[in-house]
């Protein structure tokens, strides 16, 4: 599943492709929304919400769609062939003049009034990209189960949105501690979210995340998809195992070293 700051890029991609010009196109191919038409409104804004897009077009209208772990906006210049995929697997379309918008393997595609946005968005937490984040009430959040493992309280969106996997694995690393610990045995929790923060927001720019502070390909991540390999600090062959339970559940990574507290 992607990560907030690869979401942020996308809604970023997809608001310079189509806000502020009408749209010529609009082609929703979920049943639910199939005899929809959007054609001739401008698109007034398309922004990031936690890991949710909410395209804002005139006339109150909002397309709000999610990623997930198949889906993809790709954005073309009119005029060029479609390459992301078949036929069958684009669920939206939106284009204009200059650009079109395809939505390939599209989970959640949804066309709600922009005044009901919360009844698809309003369970998250505080946005860790948004113009309104709010640390406090992150933890306040995160604190209110105390019991809960720290790695599945970083990925409950419900406490703070867009943290994936691959930021709840390397948070814990650079905290020191494993994912199963419980929230109230986790040291620095606040320096913890501060933390998060600071990472999407250094990495919401740039395609290669890379949490070490090297940039190089084979250098970004400190223990996440690095199983058996040494750890970057210690040289302790980095472990593996589930987080949470199925079929929700995580693969968890961490150094047995450079990391205390509960293991499975």
């Amino acid at each position: 599943m992607p990560e907030g700051d690869s979401v942020y890029r996308t809604a970023q991609r997809l608001h310079d492709a189509l806000a502020g010009r009408p749209l010529t196109v609009s082609d929703l191919r979920v049943p639910a929304h199939a005899t929809a038409d959007l054609t001739g409104r401008p698109v007034l804004e398309v922004v990031p919400r936690g890991k949710h897009l909410l395209t804002r077009v005139d006339g109150g209208w909002t397309l709000h769609t999610h990623l997930r772990m198949e889906g993809r906006w790709q954005v073309y210049p009119a005029g060029q062939r479609w390459s992301g995929g078949a036929d069958w697997q684009i669920r939206a379309v939106l284009g204009n003049r200059d650009a079109t918008a395809v939505g390939y393997r599209l989970p959640v595609v949804e066309l709600l009034r922009t005044a009901d946005e919360g009844r698809a968005v309003g369970h998250l937490g505080p946005d860790l990209l948004g113009p309104d984040w709010d640390q406090a009430e992150a933890l306040r959040r995160i604190l209110d189960r105390p019991e809960r493992q720290i790695g599945l309280a970083l990925l409950d969106q419900r406490n703070l949105a867009g943290i994936g996997n691959v930021y709840a694995n390397e948070l814990c690393f650079l905290a020191g501690i494993t994912p199963w610990t419980p929230v109230e045995h986790t040291p620095g929790l606040e320096r913890l979210v501060r933390l998060a923060h600071r990472l999407l927001l250094v990495n919401r720019s740039r395609s290669g995340r890379a949490t070490t502070g090297d940039t190089r390909a084979d250098r970004r991540l400190w223990v996440y998809g690095r199983a058996r390999r040494p750890c970057r600090r210690c040289g302790t062959a980095i472990r593996t195992s589930s987080l949470g339970d199925p079929p929700q559940d995580r693969v968890a990574y961490w150094c047995p070293r450079c990391q205390k507290g509960p293991t499975p």
